[in-house]
């Protein structure tokens, strides 16, 4: 259910998780240091670059960010508001970046190979009592909950369009977190059912 994995040859597909979720992490740490609006428009358009490189569809960069776009609108208007249109477009475009790597990521890689990866990297908190196992386990789905959620609100959203309550916060915020907390309960029973023991 949270594999977001798109079959592909590319080199991002080839590559092992290791560097991919190094380069993420980087990335996503140059994109909060930066503070430069045309930078932010110039990274953006290097990871749509990626997409290309693996083979990917523009619309499949649109897919991951589509559901969130009442989001950006939001926090444009607020930053616009408290702050003006260039920090509104800058705050929105990191973000958009942001969700567009780490979905790239996802999209290239499996998520049995990112879980074996992070276990294998976290090995050194054993003796201080983590279990590399549960974090690498919850580091891959907390990765992989993020555009499914955003998909989530969309449908929701949708739904109660069509019933004319989009306007409404409660409406809308009842239904997510509702099956948001049943998938997380889904997701639960299927690691327990195939007696996955970290």
């Amino acid at each position: 259910m949270l594999d977001l994995y798109s079959p592909g040859t590319s080199l991002l597909h080839r590559m092992r998780p290791a560097p991919k979720m190094l380069a993420l992490m980087i990335g996503a740490t140059l994109l909060f240091l930066n503070e430069s609006l045309p930078l932010t428009v110039a990274a953006t358009v290097l990871v749509l670059a990626l997409y290309f490189l693996a083979g990917l569809t523009l619309r499949q960069a649109w897919n991951q960010i589509r559901p969130l776009l009442w989001i950006f609108a939001l926090f444009f208007a607020l930053q616009w508001y408290f702050s003006g249109l260039t920090l509104a477009a800058y705050v929105v475009l990191r973000l958009a970046a942001l969700i567009l790597l780490a979905s790239l990521v996802t999209l290239t890689t499996r998520s049995s190979d990112m879980i074996d990866t992070m276990t294998s990297g976290l090995r050194f908190l054993k003796p201080f009592g983590v279990n590399p196992a549960k974090v690498g386990l919850a580091i891959s789905l907390a990765l992989r909950f993020i555009p499914v959620l955003a998909q989530i609100t969309q449908d929701v959203r949708e739904a109660q369009k069509a019933r004319g309550l989009e306007r409404s916060v409660i409406a809308v915020a009842m239904p997510v977190a509702i099956r948001t907390i049943k998938m997380a309960d889904d997701i639960s029973d299927a690691i327990e059912s195939r007696g996955y023991r970290p």
